[in-house]
């Protein structure tokens, strides 16, 4: 289920994922791995409240055309996080974390014994719908369950070394917007505060040998953070795609808009 993003990861190879939440649809996500160059797509519930059916169709179709999937969450009890694996997708990426123990807590939700407790039920999609025999389903879950934390506060900056020290996550978030607004420095993606903050996580994630990721505000902003050592890029957003598209085609048909 999660097992591509934590090989390509392993292998220390960039990877690049597409967000879906406002227009969260199976066909979407079969054209993204027809166009290819995209490893996986995240389905957004955190802010658009996407259904366990609408995350299930679209892990469907993430694995149908071989990309991964992960769901990005409130971390706010144990059925979210749980939810979204049973419903197929591979992994699960915690937002708003602001420290360790919250951190722990959400591996705790998304692993089996002995790496957590999450809840038993074999019957989901990752079950194979029952057909998995139980020690099996533990094994296999455990081993390709990806977990990400986001790090988008200045709280969790301020604790990312605890953070990344925690057993069994694969990668750190950074959510630069949300991280700037924490900070009072909102939007000003070149702010020296901003890029010290950045540079923490990295050396974080660098120190337990776990890598990390960033939705980049810009190209130039993407090539500073991959000579970082940032290994994920979330390039590209459902929304923000339709909107370049459709100003492309305004540009492309200017003479028969209005101006």
């Amino acid at each position: 289920m999660g097992a591509k993003l934590k090989e390509l990861l392993a292998k220390d190879q960039l990877t690049n994922v597409f967000g879906l939440g406002q227009i969260c649809d199976p066909k979407l996500v079969e054209i993204i791995g027809r166009i290819g160059g995209w490893d996986a797509v995240w389905l957004d519930q955190e802010h658009t409240g996407i259904t366990a059916a609408q995350i299930e169709q679209a892990a469907r179709a993430a694995r149908a055309c071989g990309l991964d999937s992960f769901a990005r969450v409130a971390p706010t009890d144990y059925a979210t996080i749980m939810r979204p694996l049973e419903a197929g997708a591979g992994g699960v990426m915690a937002a708003m974390v602001r420290g360790a123990r919250q951190a722990a807590q959400v591996v705790e939700w998304a692993k089996f014994h002995p790496q957590g407790f999450r809840g038993v039920n074999g019957t989901g999609v990752d079950g194979r719908y029952g057909t998995v025999p139980l020690l099996e389903y533990f094994r296999q879950a455990n081993a390709e369950t990806f977990v990400a934390i986001q790090i988008e506060h200045i709280d969790a900056v301020n604790e990312v070394e605890q953070i990344a020290a925690v057993p069994n996550i694969d990668l750190l978030f950074i959510g630069p917007a949300d991280l700037s607004q924490s900070m009072g420095i909102p939007g000003e993606w070149d702010h020296p505060r901003l890029w010290e903050c950045i540079e923490k996580v990295a050396a974080a994630a660098k120190a337990q040998r776990i890598h990390w990721a960033i939705l980049p505000s810009s190209a130039g902003q993407a090539r500073r953070c991959l000579q970082m050592g940032c290994r994920m890029l979330a390039v590209g957003m459902d929304v923000w795609a339709f909107g370049k598209g459709l100003r492309a085609f305004q540009a492309d048909y200017a003479e028969f808009f209005r101006k």
